[in-house]
């Protein structure tokens, strides 16, 4: 787990494989904003392919959050150039040969702690590239 994300309370995490309904697999709050980190796993390994947030902080300190939340960004946001990663992880995970991933989801912005979800998003990004020297291969650009 990367340490910016230690303090993050409101968390839990997800298995996802081609056979399921991320609809049903998700457990991500709708009304949570936050970051979300996305691991492929094989076995006993895991690799982190992709970093996401969703959730703006507005200038008066409020968070502007879209309906659905964690949850409808990770069911539904788009990536892969298709509608919904509904849609999109399954093929993308037949492409690459990925039997599992898991999502591990952390409420960054709420009444008892405000960490910016895109904030966080980089710091965790910024960690990686630090490590890898480039970005998780699901993230194309930050």
């Amino acid at each position: 787990m990367y340490k910016e994300l230690e303090k993050f309370k409101v968390s839990s995490s997800f298995t996802f494989t081609i056979e399921d309904s991320l609809e049903q697999a998700c457990n991500a709050p709708e009304s949570g904003a936050g970051v979300f980190v996305v691991y492929a796993v094989e076995g006993d390994a895991k690799e982190l392919i992709m970093v996401g947030s969703t959730g703006t902080v507005q200038n008066d300190g409020t968070l502007k959050s879209k309906n659905g939340g964690l949850y409808d960004k990770i069911v539904n946001g788009h990536q892969f150039a298709k509608t919904g990663r509904k849609y999109s992880w399954p093929a993308q995970m037949k492409l690459e040969n990925i039997s599992a991933l898991e999502v591990v989801w952390y409420e960054t912005f709420n009444t008892d702690i405000k960490g910016i979800p895109t904030t966080v998003e980089g710091q965790v990004l910024q960690n990686f590239l630090d490590e890898n020297s480039k970005l998780p291969r699901w993230n194309v650009a930050f």
